[in-house]
């Protein structure tokens, strides 16, 4: 059965009433009846959906789009293929929010459960034999919890997640917008499937991003305590099977994470980042975001890349650098600054 999502849509909407709600404008001779269906990103979207772009990385993504309508600076419109409408805005990242904002009202409040439920336990949620629910626990409104789980004491699981077989979802724990798959671990105070972190900045204040995507965790996965996995903003964050994750690891929206992976405590992985499968993050590492990572690459403890890592690279430092480069200028700061103390020791001083 496919899933239904997390969010109604409404629309849909006519090309005019979409560049007029957001503040953006039509070029010359565009259709302003045409209907608009959805938000999609430029490498999902289809003839009706409306895309944007706002970063020049994904300029080659722009080139190749399918998308009927895409958001645009003027500079970039003639960019735009012949078969996508442009609208163009000096902040179409700003007006990209106010469309989804358009399409998706009920983003910007999300549900758990339903208010009038009345029980702890949702009458339309699916419940396999086997499952073990502790006292206190929520489950919302057509979720679903697989065979041999337990749910422990004081957990929510939210509208329409999903939740597999063999799972453990640990007490005081939040799963929303997720689907989960089976023998998944996740410990006491996870938070699944917030919003992510997604605002377009402007000096007359920053106006809030739905996130419209999901959380999607794959078979196998063990998640420390404490830790936060942000949703997607239009694509869902991924986390691949076998991958491990420690206490106090915060992962934004868009996210994509291979399989078994290794993800040490208090790191953060900042949105649309990429991780290849047997990725290890050491402890307080972190990434920008919109980098990928590569298969088998090491980030040291404390490191930070801020560009594309290759596969099985070992990087240290920040901004990080290979891990020789990183130890060389780290000896040869050693050095240096014993030379300074003993020149520092050698004069005279003063008489105590």
């Amino acid at each position: 059965m496919q899933h239904p999502g997390f969010f109604e849509r409404l629309g849909p909407f006519t090309l005019e009433a979409v560049a007029k709600a957001v503040g953006a404008e039509l070029p010359p001779g565009a259709d302003a009846a045409r209907l608009v269906h959805d938000v999609r990103p430029l490498n999902e979207a289809g003839p009706d959906d409306l895309s944007f772009v706002d970063n020049r990385k994904y300029l080659p993504q722009l080139e190749t789009t399918r998308a009927g309508f895409c958001l645009v600076v003027p500079a970039l419109a003639a960019r735009v293929p012949a078969a996508t409408t442009p609208l163009t805005s000096k902040a179409p990242y700003r007006c990209f929010a106010l469309a989804l904002q358009l399409f998706y009202p009920s983003a910007m409040r999300p549900r758990a459960a339903r208010a009038d439920a009345g029980t702890l336990i949702d009458p339309t949620a699916e419940i396999e034999e086997d499952v073990e629910i502790e006292p206190g626990a929520v489950i919302g409104a057509e979720a679903a919890v697989g065979k041999g789980s337990r749910v422990a004491a004081g957990a929510v699981i939210g509208y329409r997640v999903h939740i597999g077989r063999g799972c453990y979802v640990g007490p005081q724990s939040t799963i929303t917008h997720a689907l989960v798959g089976d023998r998944v671990i996740i410990h006491a105070g996870v938070r699944i499937g917030q919003d992510g972190f997604g605002f377009a900045m402007g000096p007359g204040g920053h106006v809030k991003v739905p996130q419209i995507g999901r959380v999607v965790i794959q078979d196998d996965v063990e998640i420390g305590a404490n830790t936060c996995i942000d949703r997607g903003a239009l694509k869902d964050t991924m986390i691949g099977e076998g991958t491990k994750i420690d206490n106090l690891v915060q992962i934004g929206h868009n996210v994509i994470m291979g399989r078994n992976c290794v993800i040490v405590a208090q790191t953060g992985i900042s949105g649309s980042t990429e991780l290849g499968d047997f990725v290890v993050m050491g402890g307080q590492s972190g990434t920008v975001g919109h980098i990928k990572v590569g298969t088998g690459a090491q980030i040291a403890g404390g490191s930070h890349p801020k560009d594309n890592v290759p596969p099985g690279a070992r990087m240290g430092g920040t901004p990080a650098r290979p891990l020789k480069q990183w130890a060389r200028e780290l000896a040869t700061l050693t050095r240096l600054a014993q030379k300074g103390g003993d020149k520092v020791g050698s004069g005279d001083e003063p008489a105590g």
